[in-house]
């Protein structure tokens, strides 16, 4: 498979999401679209390696995506050849009573990746301009000044809650974080068969809730909702890649090669150099150990 071009899924600010596919399988089978996501992802396994002993760096993958995207099934194929302790996974849910003490960042910023790892974000700090927004209600639980009832959140709120994200993440970037945000692209119809497939296998019963049918009669707001975001929030340093995510395979082989494609671009990340000393003595060591 050739590289694909990574320009043709990165997002910006005259984005229509009805205007994107949702469909892709590059002309593969899905046998091929397997062999082709396990070699990326042993290259990126061997890159997570060096990204470590450099230590210089992190790397943040945010996902969001619809209700059944295949966010879940993502993290666990495309990462399957990384050292477990070289990638964190984080999956934010309804925010607890501690965190709600704090501001909505809070909880993220504690679960970053520190230097020389990856974290994931299943999930992500989003939420607080997605979920509330279409539910506006929940912003009430935060307990923030001025903010006593649902008419005190205006679009004011939601630009300043922009540029709060922009500037988290700008910070990010600028100690060392390298930011990649993918946003998976599911239509409705596949919604509704994945959701009939819960339904109607026995072993995938626990993924389904009612709450998935009530926030799916919310799909063309929630869609609105995704497009404001993404456009506001695409930056240079922390993108939005929108992915078609009807087929799982090709999903996850773009989403893998757009990180390995974009990673490779830093080339100061490498092995770091042996002290010279030992560099020098390494034959002696050897003979020591041989000798032994």
């Amino acid at each position: 498979m050739k590289n694909i071009d990574i320009s043709f899924y990165e997002a910006n600010a005259s984005l229509k999401l009805d205007k994107v596919a949702t469909l892709e399988n590059f002309g593969m089978t899905d046998k091929e679209l397997k062999k082709s996501l396990e070699k990326i992802r042993r290259a990126l396994g061997d890159f997570q390696d060096i990204l470590y002993a450099h230590g210089k760096y992190s790397v943040l993958i945010c996902l969001q995506g619809m209700d059944t995207s295949g966010k879940d099934s993502l993290i666990r194929e495309v990462f399957k050849d990384f050292n477990v302790t070289g990638v964190e996974v984080h999956s934010f849910k309804v925010p607890t009573e501690l965190e709600l003490k704090h501001d909505y960042l809070w909880r993220h910023y504690i679960a970053l990746p520190a230097k020389g790892k990856f974290g994931v974000f299943n999930r992500t700090h989003y939420e607080n301009v997605l979920v509330t927004r279409v539910h506006p209600e929940y912003i009430l639980s935060e307990n923030i000044p001025d903010i006593h009832e649902v008419n005190d959140i205006d679009q004011k709120f939601w630009d300043t809650r922009f540029d709060q994200i922009n500037n988290f993440e700008r910070n990010l970037a600028e100690n060392g974080t390298l930011i990649f945000k993918f946003y998976l692209h599911l239509s409705k119809e596949e919604q509704r068969q994945r959701l009939l497939r819960r339904l109607r296998l026995k072993q995938k019963h626990w993924k389904f809730s009612p709450s998935d049918l009530k926030e799916r009669k919310l799909w063309d707001k929630y869609q609105n909702c995704y497009e404001e975001a993404i456009r506001n929030t695409s930056k240079p340093h922390a993108p939005w890649y929108v992915v078609p995510a009807d087929n799982k395979k090709a999903a996850r082989v773009i989403v893998s090669s757009i990180l390995l494609e974009e990673l490779k671009k830093y080339k100061d990340i490498s092995e770091p150099e042996l002290d010279g000393e030992i560099k020098a003595n390494l034959e002696a060591y050897n003979q020591q150990l041989e000798n032994e």
